[in-house]
């Protein structure tokens, strides 16, 4: 006889368990209750950390603070020299928020001034704006490139042998589109605004001749006269009239003179090129002597005729527009009075008088047919 009762027992207690097992698999264990909040809270965290650190002011020196980046400086260098500074502070994660904010390839070289109270992310700011500290630095004119040299290279802003290797590249030269042995002549003199970081010896130099070339097309523009000189030329009788005289009025008179002798075949004798060609051997300036005239170099125009091989020093807007547009006379003479003016002759006797006048302890004695 078949226990109906109890089979049924058997089947109705395994269908409990069996629903009883299957509630216990869905319900969640309690270790979810301890792990969500965790989930949840390390990145709210972590973002109120990294706020705290982009947007809260760094507690640095009271005033502004003047930093140089220099060229080509990485993120990780640049984070040291601004935390050196106290722009920011040591646990700044600056190379994380340049990476969230997409700025870490933006940054620019250049000398910047941080204001006080400036938050990192402003600082990030300013480094991808690239509104640098501008300084103006003049070149005067009738500087020889050593000169240039000396007055860039003592405020720090080139290396002195490096500028002047690169004044003499060949490659670099030809870079800048000139066919000349080397820049002296083509460094314009001007006022030039420059940042720290920003311009290395070949950029300023480049900034240079570009200055050179832009005033020197204007000029042959303004004065389109076709002249017998090749560019070159024009630049070395200028700067040899830069040299000559400082007064506006007489450069046009100078221009002139050097090109009626040249016309004429006679030699230039102009003191400056003698002062250039012995620069080796003694600094420039002073009263040049007889002995000094019979030197021989290539730039002695005492002894060579027509022009020396290039310009002695680098000239201004002015003296090359005189030897674009010279003076109408005839003089073949001048002499210095000793003021900053100079007296001008059609001949030698009348030069000679003026010698003997304006040149009283003069030890070359007067001048030759040549002059």
């Amino acid at each position: 006889m078949i226990d109906y009762g109890k089979g049924m027992d058997r089947d109705l207690s395994t269908s409990d368990e069996t629903k009883t097992g299957g509630n216990a698999a869905a319900a969640p264990p309690c270790f979810w209750k301890w792990i969500l909040p965790f989930l949840v809270g390390i990145p709210l965290l972590w973002a109120v950390w990294l706020a705290c650190h982009a947007f809260i002011p760094v507690n640095g020196p009271g005033g502004p603070v003047t930093v140089v980046i220099p060229r080509a400086t990485g993120l990780a260098r640049i984070e040291k020299i601004l935390a050196a500074q106290g722009v920011i502070s040591g646990n700044t994660p600056l190379l994380l928020l340049a990476g969230l904010t997409g700025k870490g390839h933006r940054l620019k070289a250049g000398e910047y001034v941080f204001p006080p109270g400036r938050t990192p992310l402003q600082v990030l700011d300013l480094l991808v704006s690239g509104r640098v500290l501008y300084r103006p630095v003049t070149i005067p004119e009738g500087m020889n490139q050593y000169q240039v040299a000396d007055i860039l290279a003592r405020d720090g802003w080139v290396d002195r042998d490096r500028f002047l290797a690169l004044c003499r590249d060949p490659g670099f030269i030809r870079e800048l589109g000139l066919d000349a042995v080397d820049l002296e002549g083509y460094l314009f003199p001007d006022t030039y605004l420059l940042s720290r970081g920003q311009q290395d010896e070949g950029g300023i130099i480049r900034m240079m001749v570009a200055g050179n070339q832009r005033v020197f097309a204007g000029l042959l523009d303004q004065y389109p006269q076709k002249s017998s000189l090749s560019n070159h030329q024009i630049l070395t009788l200028a700067s040899i009239v830069e040299k000559e005289t400082g007064r506006a009025g007489e450069r046009p008179l100078i221009a002139r003179v050097f090109l009626n002798r040249l016309r004429l075949g006679m030699r230039l004798q102009a003191d400056p090129t003698v002062r250039y060609g012995l620069l080796s051997d003694r600094k420039e300036g002073g009263r040049l002597t007889r002995r000094d005239l019979e030197q021989p170099t290539p730039y002695n125009t005492y002894l060579i005729r027509g022009l020396p091989p290039g310009p002695i020093c680098n000239p201004g807007r002015a003296a090359i527009a005189a030897v674009l547009a010279p003076a109408t006379q005839s003089y073949l003479y001048f002499v210095s009075r000793n003021d900053g003016s100079h007296y001008f002759s059609r001949s030698l006797a009348e030069h000679n008088r003026a010698v003997a006048r304006f040149q009283k302890t003069d030890d070359r004695g007067q001048m030759t047919d040549d002059r």
